[in-house]
Order: C-alpha cells, then structure tokens, then sequence
C-alpha cells in the first residue's frame, strides 16, 4: 500500500540540480495519483520504487504540512519545472532527447517549438497506438525505439498511470544511461495544444481550480471528489 508520510519525496526545485547524471526514473505525484495508487498496486509500486517522486501538487506539501510529518518538500515542483530544468541543462552541452508517447501531431509541435527554444538538442519522437494496453510486439518496438536513439533525455507522455507503469515494467529494458521522466500532460503544454493555468494561479497553489472553472465537466469529479476522497485517506494514514 502506498503511503506518503514513509516515501521520499524530493523536497524542491533547488533539489533538481543535486540529481546525479545516470540512469534515473522520475515520476510525480500529485492528490489525483496519488488516490489512484491506493486502487492500482502496480502503479503503487512504481512510484514506490522509481529512483526519484517529485511533489507536482500542493496537495501533497500541504499534506505534510496538515499531520505534522516530517522531511515532507517545502514547494511544489510540476511537471514542467522539471521539463524546463533538465532541457535547459542538456542544451549547454548538447544531445538527444527521446520523446515517447502523445500523437503524431503533438509529437510534430514539440519538435518545431524545440528548434527554436533549444538549438543544440535532437530531438527524436515516437508515437505509440492510442489504446488501453500495448501488445508484446509494441512494446518492444518502443524499448528498440529508444534503446536506438541512446538518448541522453527521455521523457514518456502516456498520462498516469499508464506512463509510469509502462516505464517501470519495461525499466531493465531501456538501455538508457540518462534521466527519465513521466510527465503526462506537460506533452501538450510545450506543444501547445493545452494550456497551463497562468502564473498567479500555479504560484497559489490553485492550478487544480483553475482547470475546474476551464473544464467543470470533465475535472469536477477527479477535483470535488477527488481532493475529498485525498484528505480522507491522509487523515487515515
């Protein structure tokens, strides 16, 4: 069972520049997957036993904060902080960046706006089928995919848990020696095809109400129930 208050969690922003340069698999978590977990046991067991969790949700700092635990992170550190960090780093000394997920449209905006933002990084992409699950014969297409390209940057968008299932279970596949990182949604941000909430409202903590008053339809049950449902089963850790 997955439980927060005994899991290392990276304490901030500032902590990314500690990371080593190797073989790393880094999620996030957040309230929303934070539920799933408790459902999933394998995407449990991703996040328990990937190499670094970063905090992309308030509600975990505050979490932390609410029970009094200690060594909780002292910021929250989304998805694209860590996007933002690890492209900036690659681009002063070069390289390849391996983009695996999301369709061949995004894939396609990621490249043009990546031309332009980062001048010395290859950018190589690979779009899976969309669908539920992949067979054997896919995935090993996507493992030989990335293995060729020996990236020196991966990042994997299938949206959670997909994403981190997929890249623990194939984990001792990849022969990669660089970090990795499952960021979903970030996918769509960079490309553009999805907007984030602007700066006032992430720097608040209030990027989950913003996407509610954007789409109340489809995010009322993951934000109403779904931080409901989080605070019960924090109070119950």
């Amino acid at each position: 069972m997955l439980q927060i208050k005994i899991i290392k969690i990276l304490s901030g922003k500032d902590a990314l520049e500690a990371l080593p340069d190797k073989k790393l698999l880094i999620n996030t978590i957040n309230a929303h997957s934070y539920n799933t977990a408790l459902k999933d046991n394998l995407f449990a067991e991703a996040l328990k036993n990937g190499d670094v969790l970063i905090p992309d949700g308030m509600s975990i700092v505050k979490a932390f904060k609410w029970r009094h635990w200690m060594n909780g992170p002292k910021e929250r550190v989304a998805g694209a902080d860590l996007f933002n960090f690890e492209m900036k780093k690659l681009n002063v000394k070069g390289g390849t960046c391996f983009f695996l997920g999301s369709s061949e449209k995004v894939l396609g905006l990621i490249k043009e706006r990546a031309a332009i933002d980062y001048h010395n990084i290859k950018i190589v992409t690979y779009s899976p089928p969309y669908k539920p699950e992949f067979t054997e014969e896919e995935n090993r297409l996507m493992v030989e995919a990335v293995n060729s390209a020996n990236p020196d940057l991966l990042w994997i968008g299938m949206t959670a848990p997909k994403q981190e299932k997929w890249a623990y279970s194939h984990w001792k596949d990849l022969n990669i020696h660089c970090h990795c990182g499952t960021i979903g949604a970030v996918f769509d941000f960079y490309a553009g095809t999805a907007k984030r909430a602007p700066i006032w409202w992430q720097n608040n903590g209030l990027e989950w109400l913003y996407r509610l008053l954007k789409e109340p339809r489809r995010m009322w049950r993951r934000y109403i129930i779904g931080n409901t449902l989080f605070l019960w089963n924090i109070w119950k850790e």
